[in-house]
Parts: structure tokens; sequence; C-alpha cells
């Protein structure tokens, strides 16, 4: 990225960012340099998550290639910083240093239901508003959201936590699915990994291919991670974890065990007692998802699934999923995971051990996820058998979706914005899907 970017601003709401033109360009503050790179930490994250811009930014690494970063480490907080262990860490800059660093990166937020310190929301903010990149990493979105730059902005963040992200900040157009998300000016990454492929495409954004190459090769990873190197894209049958104490939980896990038969959203409107209206609403408002995109989502999963661990064909696949036919099957599968499912089955057996391509399908254990609604009738939590039920077995790492990138300009390219990443239509969790409200699934 170029000392001038074009960006698209956060919308004026509840953040209290100020409102500017959607292709307004920020110009980097004289006082800031891109190649400073302050890495914001605070008590309560995890080591490893932080650790990695540190490494990225923070070693001399010019003999093998790559260009130097200063970096700044900042507390985003009142010391000392304990972390994963118990272990103290005591960063020798503030908040202070945030006014001289082109880059800031947030790798992590210690948890997803408490909010970050305001005077750091506030240091945040003002960096943003005269021209540095911000990036977050994994739950560092989180507060990223929180100081209102991802309002109205494409973003992603760790698949368990994405949801609760849509939900918190209905503005956020969240796709758990990617690997990363370029929007200009703010960028975001999924899960630990994500993290490391993140910061390699900054290296490479900022010095070209050759300075990432370098780099990948020194830390010992992939320069790019793509859906033909994964595979596959991930998605996920996680919820908040507050819809435990929600009445919408019965139907939720009713829908769970009986995905094999043909159900619209109506059915489940009807077995909440609610119309299709307050259903829509109440449960749009729950988890940040449309009640359809959510089950045609969770009837893929199925389908992903199956096609892991068994020998049905497509035809047997798309009945026991729901769908209509194996034509609604091939359509959804190929809109939210990027190939066919005969496509998938292949390149999932090609690449698993040979001892386990033989290995029976095992039905998820939704006794448990029904013991937990009765918890929660009784004010149990029912995040935990949801946690366990609700993760696809056999699924690839959690890392490994499909990164989404601007398009390149060439170093000597006027820095346009054009390049700026899209977000493709259906927007949110699960990858929205066009279609009636009241059309039956399938």
């Amino acid at each position: 990225m170029s000392q001038e970017s074009g960006s698209v601003t956060a919308t004026e709401g509840p953040s209290q960012v100020p409102s500017a033109s959607p292709r307004a360009i920020r110009k980097l503050s004289a006082r800031r340099r891109p190649e400073v790179v302050a890495v914001l930490l605070f008590s309560g994250g995890p080591i490893f998550e932080s650790s990695i811009p540190l490494s990225v930014f923070g070693i001399d690494r010019q003999d093998a290639g790559v260009p130097r970063y200063r970096l700044l480490v900042c507390a985003g907080e009142d010391g000392p910083l304990r972390t994963t262990g118990g272990l103290e860490l005591t960063a020798p800059y503030g908040l202070e240093a945030l006014s001289r660093a082109g880059t800031v990166v947030v790798p992590t937020w210690r948890s997803i239901s408490q909010a970050p310190p305001p005077e750091a929301l506030e240091s945040i903010r003002r960096a943003h508003e005269e021209g540095a990149r911000i990036i977050g990493l994994c739950t560092g979105a989180f507060v990223l959201a929180a100081a209102g730059l991802l309002d109205g902005r494409p973003a992603t963040t760790h698949w368990m936590y994405a949801p609760t992200l849509a939900k918190r900040y209905p503005s956020v157009h969240v796709d758990p699915r990617e690997l990363f998300v370029d929007d200009g000016d703010v960028l975001t990454s999924a899960g630990t990994a994500a993290g490391i492929d993140l910061c390699l495409h900054v290296v490479r954004t900022d010095h070209g291919g050759e300075a990432a190459a370098a780099l990948a090769r020194r830390l010992v990873v992939p320069p790019r991670r793509s859906d033909w190197q994964t595979g596959q894209r991930h998605l996920d049958r996680s919820l908040p974890e507050e819809i435990g104490a929600d009445p919408l939980a019965e139907v939720v896990a009713w829908a769970l065990e009986h995905l094999h038969e043909q159900f619209d959203v109506e059915a489940l409107a009807a077995r909440a007692y609610m119309s299709r209206r307050t259903f829509d609403r109440r449960f749009r408002s729950l988890t940040g998802s449309a009640p359809l995109q959510w089950l045609i989502t969770q009837r893929v999963l199925q389908a992903q699934r199956l096609l892991e661990t068994s020998d049905y064909s497509v035809d047997e696949v798309a009945g026991r999923c729901g769908f209509r036919s194996p034509v609604a099957l091939r359509g959804h599968f190929r809109r939210q995971l990027g190939s066919s499912p005969a496509s998938y089955r292949a390149a999932y057996r090609a690449r698993r051990p040979q001892d386990e391509q033989d290995r029976a399908p095992t039905p998820p254990d939704l006794s448990a996820l029904r013991r937990g609604v009765a918890a929660a009738g009784t004010g149990g939590p029912l995040h935990g058998p949801v946690s366990q039920v609700l993760a696809a077995p056999g699924k690839p790492d959690g890392d490994a979706y499909a990164a989404r990138v601007p398009d390149q300009p060439g170093r000597g390219d006027p820095p346009d914005g054009t390049g700026r990443a899209r977000l493709r239509a259906g927007r949110g969790l699960g990858a929205a899907l066009p279609g009636p409200r009241d059309r039956p699934v399938g």
C-alpha cells in the first residue's frame, strides 16, 4: 500500500466515527510512515497470536532480501500485560506511540464479550483519520469494529466468533469464509495462521512479491494460500453463545436434527409460534444471519460432511440433506464452497490419509444438543453442547479460507483505490443466497 491510498471510510454510526465521502482519499500525516508498525497489545491476549506481527515486522531480515520495518510494541492499557500461561509482558511504548505509526496492528483481543478500553479506541481512530492503515488479526477485528472502523466494510475474523461479530456490529459485512480481507486502509484476517497470511500480504503490497516470498521462506510458510492450494473453503455451524438463553434454541435444535427432511423457514416460524416476519427479525437479531441463509448453509454443511465421510452418490446426498433435487444441491454447494460436490469429494479424498478413506460417517451427537436446550430452559448454557455438535466432523483446518484480496497495481501505478476488495453478492454469514423469502429450500 502506498502512502496515499483510496479507502472506504466508515459511515457515521454508534461508534461515533466522523462521516466522510466513501471515495475520500486519506493522506498519510507527515509524521507517519507506513514502514513504522505499531503493534497494540492488551492484557489477556494469547501469546502466539500476539507474536505474529512481532516476528514479521520486528526482526531484521535484510540479509534475506526482506525490507526492514520499524516496530513499536505498544501497551493498549496499563501494564504489566498478562498473557498465556501467566506470563507478564512490559511493552516499551504506550498509546502515544501510535501517533508515529503508519501501520497499526491489533493482533488479538482478550474476550469478545468485553469492550476494549476507550483510550485505545480513540488512539486507533485518530491514527486512521491521519491516514494510517489499521490491521486486525483474528479477534483483533472486534477492536476495529468497536472503534467504528469496520462500519459498512467487508471484514472477517475467526469462524467461531464471526456470528457474534455480525450480531454485535450489524453494519459490518462479516464473511467467515475468507482467509483475510483487504479493504484498502483497513484489513482483517481470520484465525491464527491467517494472521501470517495477512502480514505476508502487507509485505507483498509494500515491497512486491519477491520480498514476500523471501519472508515466507524464512518463516517456512507458503507465500500464498488460495482455493487451489487448500482444496476447499470452510463453513461452520457455530452460533452465538447467547442463543442458549433464547426460546429459538429449541427450534434450531429441531432444524439440525431434521435436515434430511424437506421443510422451509415458514415451518420453523410455525414451530416457534411466530409469524414469518417476526421470526426473521428475531433470528437475524440473535444470530446475525437470515434464517433462510442459515438453513441453506446447514444443508450444505451436512452435504459437505456426507461427501467427506460416506460413499453416497451426489443424488443420495441431496436427498439426505433436504434438497429437493441434486440440481439444487449443486447450485447451493458451488455458491458457498466454490466447487461442485463431485469435485469437492475428489479433492478431499486426494488429501486425506489412505487409511481414513473407508471411515464410516459419524452422526452428530444431537442428544447433547437436546440436553443443552433443556439446560438452557433452566438457565444453563447451551454453547458447550452446541460447540461440540455444531462443529462439522472431518472438516478442514479453520484457517483454510479463500483469500479475498484486491487486484494489486504496479508499484508505479497511481493509488486510485480501484484495486480495493469488493464484497460479492450475498454479504454476511454463510454467503446469503438470492431467492424469494417464502421459497422452500431446494
